[in-house]
C-alpha cells in the first residue's frame, strides 16, 4: 500500500484504539473535495487493531471511502475477513455511480463496523440497518461532532434540498476581477486557470451571469492541462434576465447548457435541484457572486489571488451592502482537499468556507 493512497507502508502499521481510528478516518476525509458527495473517510483495522488500509472518496463519480479502504487492502493481498471497519459516513445503501457500499461490506466479511453520524439522505440511508440485519456488529455515534463539523455545509445544503455552491473568483491584490475598461484575461496565471478547469471537473454545473457570459463569452468547459476537452463535462448555466445570444460560446451547440431566467439565487439553485444538480460552481461576475454570499448561499469559496494591483475596476462582489465594520462577513480557512492557501505558478489559491452557523 503506498502511502500517497491512504495506506500504511508494510511494518509500519500502528496499533489504533477505536478513537484514533475514527480520528484518522476524518484526516483522510478531509483530502477530498467537497461537492455533491460530503467528506468520508474510512480505517480497517484487524483483529489485533493494527491498520490494514485506510481510504477515502475522492469526488463525484469515484470509489466511496469504504471501497477504496477495500481495495487498498484487496491489492495488498490482505484478508479483511473478521476486521473492523471504522467510516466517518454511515455507510450508503444505494446505487449511484457507485454500488451500495453496504452490501460490499457484507461481501468482504467485515465483522464490526463503526461510523461516526447517518446520512442524511433518503436515498442512501440505511446502511446501518442492512449490516445489522445481515449479522454484522454496528455501533454509532463516535466522534459525531467532529464528522458533523467536517460536513457541516454539506448537511446544510441536504436540509435545504439545494445543490452544494462552490464560488471561484481571480482577483487582484487590491480585490479587482477586472479593468475599469472591463478587460479581465487574464489575471491570474495559465497554472491558476488550469486548476480552475480541475475545479469544473469535480461539479455538476458551472454558472455564470449573463453579463459575464456577453462580456467574456466563456466556454465554460472542463479542460485538461493541454487544452483538450475533459470526458466529464459539467452543465453550463448562465443565470439572468437578459437575452442569452446566439453566438455565445457556452451554448456549445451540444444542448448541455441552460438560461435560467431569474436572478434570485434561491429560485436559481430550485431550478438546478430539480434536475438533478448536486453541486454548482459560480463563477461570475461580481454581481452574481455577491447576490449568493447576500443570500449566505456560499458554501466553499476559491479565490485565486494574482501578485497585481488595477487601482480600480470591477471589485470581487457587488451589491452587498456592507457599510459598517459591524456588518463584516467573515470566513474561515478550509484545510481539506489541498489546505487553504496554495500556490499556482505565481498566483495564490485561497481556500475557505463561511464562519459555522450552527448545526444541521
Amino acid at each position: 500500500m503506498r502511502p500517497e493512497d491512504g495506506g500504511f507502508p508494510p511494518g509500519t502499521t500502528p496499533f489504533l484504539s477505536s478513537d484514533a481510528a475514527m480520528d484518522r478516518a476524518l484526516q483522510a476525509a478531509a483530502r477530498g473535495p467537497r461537492g455533491a458527495n460530503p467528506l468520508v473517510g474510512a480505517v480497517l483495522t484487524g483483529a489485533d487493531g493494527k491498520v490494514i488500509s485506510v481510504g477515502w472518496h475522492r469526488g463525484a463519480g469515484t470509489p466511496h471511502a469504504e471501497i477504496d479502504a477495500l481495495s487498498l487492502a484487496s491489492a495488498a493481498n490482505i484478508s479483511v475477513d473478521g476486521t473492523t471497519m471504522h467510516v466517518s459516513l454511515e455507510p450508503c445503501n444505494h446505487t449511484g455511480r457507485t454500488g451500495p457500499c453496504s452490501e460490499a461490506i457484507r461481501a468482504a466479511g467485515i465483522r464490526k463496523v463503526i461510523y461516526a453520524t447517518p446520512d442524511p439522505q433518503d436515498h442512501a440511508s440505511g446502511g446501518a440497518r442492512y449490516l445489522a440485519a445481515n449479522g454484522i456488529v454496528v455501533e454509532r455515534g463516535l466522534r459525531e461532532s467532529d464528522a458533523r463539523a467536517l460536513n457541516n455545509r454539506w448537511f446544510a445544503a441536504r436540509a435545504e434540498q439545494r445543490p452544494f455552491v462552490t464560488l471561484k473568483v481571480a482577483q487582484t491584490l487590491d480585490g479587482f476581477t477586472a479593468a475599469a475598461d472591463g478587460s479581465s484575461q487574464w489575471i491570474t496565471g495559465s497554472p491558476a486557470r488550469q486548476d480552475g478547469h480541475r475545479l469544473r471537473r469535480l461539479t455538476d454545473a458551472v454558472l455564470v451571469g449573463t453579463g459575464t457570459a456577453h462580456t467574456d463569452n466563456p466556454r465554460l468547459t472542463a479542460r485538461d492541462e493541454n487544452g483538450a476537452v475533459s470526458i466529464r463535462q459539467p452543465l453550463r448555466v448562465v443565470a439572468g434576465l437578459r437575452d442569452a445570444d446566439a453566438g455565445l460560446q457556452l451554448s456549445g451547440g451540444d444542448g448541455q447548457w441552460l438560461h435560467i431566467r431569474d436572478r434570485d439565487p434561491k429560485r436559481i439553485l430550485d431550478v438546478l435541484h430539480e434536475r438533478g444538480i448536486g453541486h454548482v460552481l459560480i463563477e461570475g461576475g461580481p454581481t452574481v457572486a455577491g447576490a449568493f454570499i447576500a443570500a449566505e448561499l456560499v458554501d466553499e469559496l476559491f479565490a485565486y489571488v494574482a501578485p497585481s494591483i488595477l487601482g480600480a475596476g470591477k471589485s470581487s462582489f457587488a451589491g452587498l451592502k456592507i457599510d459598517s465594520i459591524r456588518e463584516i462577513r467573515r470566513w474561515e480557512w478550509d484545510t481539506t482537499m489541498d489546505g487553504p492557501a496554495t500556490r499556482f505558478g505565481a498566483d495564490l489559491r485561497l481556500h475557505l468556507r463561511p464562519e459555522e452557523r450552527g448545526d444541521f
